[in-house]
């Protein structure tokens, strides 16, 4: 299977509590992903449903959906398995933010 390899950075811009922003160090770590996670965050946006955490709901999302997939057979996802391949179904035909599983 093809894979898109990415480095990621999460880098502290202000801190919640006391702690100095100096203190605190930048993440960084590398990432196989079947899909181009860029393209993905691209159409994302293109949506517009999301606002201004389409881009952060993009990554983290396929960030999330290749973990599991790396770890099918953990039983920490047996429950969740199910409900993420709906929500999955869902995002992939354009079903808004918004918009209520029933409708």
């Amino acid at each position: 299977m093809r894979t898109h390899r990415y480095r990621i950075t999460v880098e502290p811009l202000s801190a919640a509590d006391d702690i100095s922003v100096q203190k605190l160090q930048p993440l960084q770590f590398e990432v196989e992903n079947h899909d181009d996670i860029l393209a993905i965050a691209a159409r994302i946006n293109q949506r517009g449903d999301l606002g201004t955490d389409a881009t952060a709901f993009a990554i983290g999302l396929k960030l999330f959906s290749e973990a599991m997939l790396h770890h099918r057979d953990n039983p920490l996802f047996a429950n969740f398995r199910p409900h993420f391949k709906d929500f999955m179904k869902r995002l992939k035909t354009g079903a808004s933010a918004t918009e209520s599983p029933t409708q």
